[in-house]
């Protein structure tokens, strides 16, 4: 269930929540792999491992995911999207800070497949 969080920037940086990821985390599904990445990065940010689990295909699904509530995430950036209908790959970066340590950067290249009418991860490969 997506957070109540009117009229706030979503955290993935495109617009406002509730008319950007809040939308798919209130159950609609995300119309393509950019716009799921982009959920799921919100997903880190406000907690929500049901989400992420349930957007995640089932062949490479983890049974149970427990989120670190020490990481501060600090933005996403997309660095390049692209897909031919059923499959599709998202390349960005998430900066992230766990405590008060030093920032970290996951640079990945995402793997989506589109199954059933959504758009589900896949895996992905760490830059």
């Amino acid at each position: 269930m997506a957070p109540d969080r009117p009229m706030s920037p979503c955290p993935c940086g495109r617009a406002d929540y509730s008319a950007c990821c809040g939308r798919y985390h209130g159950g609609l599904f995300a119309p393509d792999a950019e716009s799921l990445m982009r959920s799921r990065y919100s997903a880190f940010v406000l907690g929500l491992p049901d989400y992420l689990l349930a957007s995640w295909h089932p062949s490479t699904r983890p049974s149970t995911l427990d989120l670190d509530p020490g990481v501060r995430w600090l933005g996403l950036d997309i660095k390049k999207a692209a897909g031919d209908g059923n499959q599709a790959t998202v390349e960005f970066v998430a900066r992230s800070r766990h405590g008060g340590g030093p920032a970290h950067r996951q640079h990945e290249l995402s793997r989506f497949v589109h199954e059933d009418g959504r758009w589900f991860y896949l895996d992905g490969d760490v830059r």
